[in-house]
C-alpha cells in the first residue's frame, strides 16, 4: 500500500469522514486522503431494522463506487447509523460497508457496538423523529449528529460519534489486508 490513500466517504458528515480517517490510518499507517459525496442511502430517513442499515450502507458505497469522479479514490465508503427494537427497547448501532477501486470482488462490511437508547428519545423516535432531531430536542443540542451523537452525549465523549464509527470501519477493512484469505484467485 502506498503512503496515501484516496477514500471517497458516501456523506458529507464531518463525523462519518473523520471516522474513515481514523480507521484507514490506523489500519495502513498512511495519510489517508477523504472527501465526501452526498449520494441517496435507498432506505428511510432513520432506518428501523438492521436488514434496512445494511442495506442503506451499502447503497451508499455502490453510489460512491460509481460517481462521475470514483476513478479518483483508492477506497468507497458507505455509512449508515439504524436502530433495531430488541426487547421492547430501542437499540442504535452502525454498518460501515466498503469497496476498494482495484478489486471489485471484495466487500468489506463491519458493525459498529449497540447501545440501548433512553426512553424519551425511543419515545420521539415512536413518533416518527430522526435519532439526530430526537437527541438535539432532549438534550437540547444543535446538529448533534454532525457532532458527537447520542454515543458522545451519554458517554461524556468517552466515545465520540467517530470513534464509535471508526472501530467498524477497522473492521470492514478486515477482507482489504487480509486479502489472500477473501479473494477467490
Amino acid at each position: 500500500m502506498s503512503s496515501k490513500i484516496s477514500i471517497l466517504v458516501a456523506s458529507k458528515n464531518p463525523v462519518k469522514l473523520e471516522a474513515a480517517k481514523i480507521g484507514f490510518e490506523k489500519v495502513f499507517a498512511a495519510d489517508a486522503h477523504v472527501d465526501g459525496i452526498s449520494v441517496s442511502s435507498g432506505v428511510s430517513d432513520q432506518p428501523m431494522s438492521d436488514e434496512e442499515t445494511l442495506k442503506g450502507a451499502i447503497n451508499r458505497v455502490n453510489a460512491a463506487s460509481m460517481s462521475e469522479n470514483a476513478k479518483d479514490y483508492d477506497f468507497f465508503v458507505g455509512m449508515e447509523g439504524g436502530i433495531d427494537k430488541r426487547d421492547g427497547q430501542l437499540e442504535t448501532f452502525a454498518w460501515i460497508t466498503i469497496k476498494k477501486k482495484d478489486n471489485k470482488e471484495l466487500f468489506g462490511r463491519g458493525r459498529t457496538s449497540t447501545f440501548v437508547l433512553p426512553p424519551k428519545i425511543a419515545e420521539l423516535i415512536h413518533q416518527g423523529m430522526e435519532l439526530g432531531d430526537a437527541d438535539d430536542i432532549v438534550f437540547n443540542h444543535k446538529n448533534s449528529k454532525q457532532k458527537n451523537g447520542a454515543v458522545g452525549i451519554l458517554t461524556g465523549n468517552l466515545i465520540t460519534r467517530s470513534s464509535f464509527y471508526s472501530e467498524a470501519v477497522v473492521m470492514a477493512l478486515i477482507p482489504f489486508i487480509n486479502e489472500h484469505l477473501y479473494s477467490n484467485k
